[in-house]
């Protein structure tokens, strides 16, 4: 009894770590890319960058490289920033006074050139996913299952539709099939909807309209998540077979995976916003930090795998024109574009505050999502 007293603690240790370090692994990764994107370009059109940091608050260790960039780690891992000459904060706020004459300082430099530098870090997100799913699907290869039909499920959407063992799926809503997973992946995100689906039934085209039903399935971390359903499945003999793909052919399907993604977000929010999901999908870091874990637990590659998908959705949520992020300098300097001028200081201030009001709202029912979700899960 003693001896198990005293792993306890190891063992308590030990499944913190293992629920912290994935998450923290992921998430530096995407940040640092994501800054790295913005520093990129920065650098390029003759912006002086004063700080690079992955983490806020207080640094823990940093060096200065020959440009007079400070490289550090912030002691609060969530996030990162690139900080230039002339900015006030790390929010990019202009800097009153001299230092905008400053050679170097950023918001000096042509329109065109701010919105690149500013555009360059969520697209460096959507690079790096590309970039991961080329990699495995080059290396690891793709799970192929055809998208025939095997068996129909009765009083199923797909029953009442017409559709028929031995048909094969081609479109569902214009979005192409090319595995039977494809079919999972795009139903689920359409509960309750009415599709189009083509398909092909004995060499000739046959097109029908099928409404989705709606069912709960495991998040994969304990939790229920409402997703749509067809009522078709298919007997893969021998399992799934994954198949290797050149490089030219992974990259191309990297930027679709990728594109699925962005579209799948997009259908959510919207899903979402007219009522037909619920907001407790939206998950904060301590269930992005589960699903890590369950993903480390899983393979190096699921982890591998989930990076990539984090990175999209990241890169994304920053493109939202809201004040704070990146897409809400965007905005700003649309605005600017057709005003001939930036907007005043105290309307861009106005804007930063609703900006944060925004950002933080969505934390919180993130937040509230996790916690309740710690609470329910079986």
């Amino acid at each position: 009894m003693e001896m198990l007293s005293q792993s306890a603690p190891f063992a308590s240790l030990w499944s913190a770590l293992t629920f912290i370090v994935p998450f923290l692994v992921v998430m530096t990764a995407i940040v640092f890319f994501h800054e790295l994107g913005h520093f990129a370009v920065a650098r390029f059109f003759g912006v002086h960058v004063d700080s690079f940091s992955i983490g806020f608050g207080r640094e823990i260790t940093g060096w200065t490289d020959r440009h007079g960039t400070r490289w550090k780690i912030g002691w609060l891992p969530l996030g990162g920033y690139v900080k230039f000459v002339d900015d006030e904060n790390a929010a990019s706020a202009p800097a009153q006074g001299q230092e905008q004459a400053h050679p170097g300082a950023f918001h000096t430099k042509p329109l065109w050139q701010r919105a690149l530098i500013v555009a360059a870090g969520p697209f460096a997100n959507f690079i790096l996913a590309i970039a991961i799913f080329t990699g495995l699907y080059s290396m690891a290869g793709v799970p192929v299952m055809e998208p025939v039909v095997s068996q129909v499920m009765e009083n199923s959407p797909a029953a009442r539709a017409g559709i028929r063992p031995g048909d094969r799926i081609i479109a569902i809503d214009g979005e192409h099939i090319d595995s039977f997973l494809d079919i999972s992946r795009i139903v689920a995100l359409r509960p309750g909807r009415t599709v189009t689906v083509r398909i092909r039934r004995h060499g000739a085209p046959v097109t029908v309209r099928a409404t989705l039903g709606t069912r709960e399935a495991p998040d994969g971390i304990g939790g229920k998540v409402k997703i749509g359903f067809l009522g078709v499945t298919h007997e893969a003999r021998g399992g799934v077979r994954f198949e290797k793909k050149s490089l030219p052919a992974a990259l191309a399907l990297g930027a679709r995976s990728t594109w699925n993604i962005v579209s799948g977000t997009m259908t959510y929010l919207k899903e979402m916003i007219v009522g037909r999901q619920s907001t407790e999908q939206l998950a904060g870091p301590i269930r992005i930090a589960q699903i890590s874990q369950k993903a480390a637990e899983t393979s190096w590659l699921a982890l591998v795998q989930l990076a990539a998908v984090l990175s999209v959705s990241i890169g994304l949520i920053n493109l939202f024109p809201i004040p704070m992020l990146d897409g809400g300098h965007l905005l700003y300097y649309g605005i600017e574009a057709v005003r001939g001028k930036p907007l005043s200081e105290s309307a861009q201030e106005v804007g930063f505050r609703i900006g944060m009001a925004l950002v933080l709202a969505l934390m919180l029912v993130a937040t509230f999502n996790d916690v309740m979700h710690l609470f329910t899960r079986e």
